[in-house]
């Protein structure tokens, strides 16, 4: 069982990225999933959750308005369209999938996580 994030990378402040976190080996069409960001010496954050059917999300105070999580539960993928984005955005992101289907911005509700995907954001 595998969440694969990729679409990181590095862009100029103001650009956009999207980010896609794919599982494998089990579908979590039932589950909350979540997107994380780690700045270097920084703790992990959340940055943004929707729960299994797509229909509540909830993303922290600094991304509101700038950024949209969306999932496609056929395709078991889960997304991260980063708009606006600022050099204080620059982190390693991390997709996770909740043990409940509820939106939830609570680390340790996460219990499995994928590896990271750097986004760079140069000012």
């Amino acid at each position: 069982v595998q969440l694969q994030a990729c679409g990181g990378g590095l862009v100029q402040a103001g650009g956009s990225l999207r980010l896609s976190c794919a599982a494998s080996g089990r579908a979590f069409s039932n589950n909350a999933m979540g997107w994380f960001r780690q700045a270097p010496g920084k703790e992990r954050e959340f940055v943004a959750a929707i729960n299994w059917n797509g229909g509540t999300t909830l993303y922290s105070a600094s991304v509101k308005g700038r950024f949209t999580i969306s999932r496609d539960r056929v395709k078991n993928t889960v997304f991260l369209q980063m708009n606006s984005l600022k050099p204080e955005d620059t982190a390693v992101y991390y997709c996770a999938a909740s043990i409940g289907s509820k939106t939830t911005d609570y680390t340790g509700d996460y219990r499995k996580w994928g590896q990271g995907t750097l986004v760079t954001v140069s000012s």
